[in-house]
């Protein structure tokens, strides 16, 4: 099996976590299946960076003598957003030789600007969506998905979501068991699928100011299987059911329906991938009642069924 080469970009402002955490994956592939991957750290002319916390790090090299890598990785950080134009030169001139070009969080900030992801479908951090979408309009940015693969180029949302799609890298050169050893290796039991929202349900919506409503919000949570109507909700919030789902909407951003099923499909997710209980028992645990109205709102919302949620997404226990 011929050896790939993983070259990571490395600047001042990068985000550690950004660059150690691929570093991480593909180096417990390698531990795994020694000859398999070659990490290389680069900066412009092989100075050591200071990340975005304060950290320093001293690359192996330059990116000037740095051969065509079989793996580029360009993290994110503060210092992608007034990225160095001689970096998005390099990347312009350099990225194309590469096999497979990865960014992560704003690490798709500079590859846009050197005109690598034009007629791409990618994704970055929740917060950068919008700006690389208003910048770059010939780029198509999926602001929902985790990770992102579109041909040889693949881009991940913030921060941690770059170690899921170095694991999803991992198994599609090694297979699924190298992935899951890593996986366990690094205490990251679950390999979340891209297309899994960035937010759990509670982070997406707001928290509602008002001391009912954020108690409607809790109730909700830890009650996936109660009645959760809207005359129920707003009769445990005092509130008329107009005047409940006018204000929750106002205060949270979202519908108390669209809420309420977020709560849910993220509760029937977490108990596939660390339970073992059955489709039928997860279903009435999560509020879906049947295990029929659980599929449908996996199949809309993660593009797969919760059997093949569980067997794709939950790793077989340790030999």
């Amino acid at each position: 099996m011929a050896q790939r080469t993983v070259l990571v970009v490395l600047f001042d402002g990068v985000q550690s976590l950004d660059v150690t955490g691929p570093v991480e994956v593909f180096a417990g592939a390698e531990q795994y299946a020694p000859g398999t991957y070659r990490i290389r750290t680069a900066s412009l002319d092989g100075s050591a960076v200071r990340t975005s916390s304060g950290l320093a790090v001293v690359p192996d090299g330059s990116l000037a003598g740095a051969p065509a890598p079989h793996t580029l990785v360009v993290p994110g950080g503060e210092g992608t957003r007034e990225a160095d134009p001689a970096l998005v030169e390099w990347l312009r001139e350099h990225g194309p030789r590469a096999r497979r070009l990865v960014s992560v969080c704003t690490g798709a900030i500079p590859l846009a600007r050197a005109g690598l992801l034009d007629g791409r479908r990618v994704t970055t951090h929740w917060a950068y969506c919008d700006t690389l979408a208003r910048h770059h309009p010939a780029v198509e940015v999926d602001p929902d998905p985790i990770f992102v693969r579109d041909g040889n180029v693949a881009t991940s949302a913030g921060v941690t979501s770059g170690i899921d799609l170095a694991l999803a890298l991992v198994e599609e050169d090694l297979g699924r068991d190298a992935a899951l050893t890593v996986a366990r290796r690094l205490v990251v039991f679950l390999r979340r699928p891209g297309n899994q929202a960035q937010f759990s349900a509670q982070l997406a919506a707001q928290t509602a100011r008002r001391e009912p409503l954020r108690d409607v919000q809790q109730w909700i949570s830890e009650h996936p299987d109660g009645d959760l109507s809207v005359d129920s909700l707003a009769a445990r919030a005092a509130l008329s059911p107009r005047h409940f789902a006018r204000a929750f909407r106002a205060e949270t951003g979202m519908t108390p329906g669209r809420y309420v099923d977020r709560v849910r499909l993220e509760h029937a997710r977490r108990l596939l991938e660390d339970t073992a209980g059955g489709v039928e028992e997860i279903s009435r645990a999560s509020g879906y009642g049947t295990p029929e109205a659980m599929r449908r709102a996996f199949l809309r919302t993660l593009g797969a069924s919760p059997a093949e949620y569980r067997r794709r997404f939950r790793p077989a226990p340790a030999p």
